[in-house]
């Protein structure tokens, strides 16, 4: 009980952390300035602090677990894009909100059981495989952000009316050009994700695969990632519809990672 106390305070306070991040862009003039490093500091050590005091004794595969990861990798990428990228700095108006959201639901499941990693698969395989995961994860919640900026962008621009929030957003040029370095990274990865996947089931079972919603899911989306890179690079596909494309398979892979432990460790029991 004391447990569960001490865990619930650090994710109050994780998403606590969070809030500054998210409303710095509406109160501050916007620039990638110290204030914003610092603020995105804080956002950061929050879901640290709750990875390393809930999972310092091993792996979990609970849902609030697989969330609270989800907000700390998104975090960690987005500050090195936004480190190295131009402009991806611009998109903390829409993913800081959002990352707060999930910290939210995190909490809301809390209490749903949370079993450790076990099993015959190497632990350097297990690592490889969770580290891929979240890490394509990451890249495409900060690129489905993109694509939502686009979106927003474009249907200010054709209205002629934008706004508060679509000035502080990125460029639609801005807005592509982030969105398709983050989906090609995002194929890669999870085309390595899939494969340490199979290599990982192989030593478990002595079977390359073995279909489940996660896998089925997992492979869809990447097949999807892969023909909208192949779309764009042959047409061109820009604007709203490559915006589109993306978040159905954002979608996707949320169904496959998050959704899939919702269903398993929620609804199943």
């Amino acid at each position: 009980m004391r447990a569960m106390m001490n865990t619930l305070i650090l994710s109050i306070s994780a998403i606590a952390a969070l809030v500054p991040a998210a409303v710095l862009p509406f109160r501050h003039a916007p620039a990638r300035d110290t204030v914003f490093w610092l603020m995105l500091a804080v956002a950061t050590a929050g879901p640290a602090l709750w990875i390393w005091n809930s999972l310092g004794t091993g792996w979990h595969t609970g849902l609030a677990s697989a969330l609270w990861i989800t907000v700390f990798a998104s975090l960690v990428l987005f500050a090195l894009l936004a480190f190295s990228m131009r402009e991806v700095w611009r998109l903390s108006p829409l993913l800081m909100p959002y990352l707060a959201i999930i910290g939210v639901l995190a909490t809301v499941w809390l209490h749903q059981p949370a079993r450790p990693l076990d099993g015959l698969v190497p632990s350097a395989w297990v690592q490889f495989h969770i580290l891929v995961s979240v890490l394509t994860y990451g890249l495409l919640t900060i690129g489905a952000v993109a694509g939502l900026a686009v979106v927003l962008q474009e249907h200010a621009l054709k209205g002629k009316r934008p706004s508060k929030l679509t000035r502080l957003l990125p460029s639609v040029a801005d807005g592509e050009r982030i969105q398709v370095t983050l989906l090609t990274a995002g194929a890669v990865i999870l085309g390595l994700g899939l494969l340490s996947g199979m290599a990982a089931q192989f030593y478990q079972t002595g079977q390359l695969i073995e279909f489940s919603h996660k896998i089925a899911l997992s492979i869809v989306t990447f097949l999807i990632i892969v023909v909208l890179l192949a779309i764009h690079i042959r047409t061109g596909i820009r604007g709203r519809r490559a915006a589109r494309y993306f978040l159905v398979a954002y979608l996707l892979i949320t169904l496959a990672y998050p959704g899939v432990k919702f269903v398993t460790d929620v609804i199943l029991t």
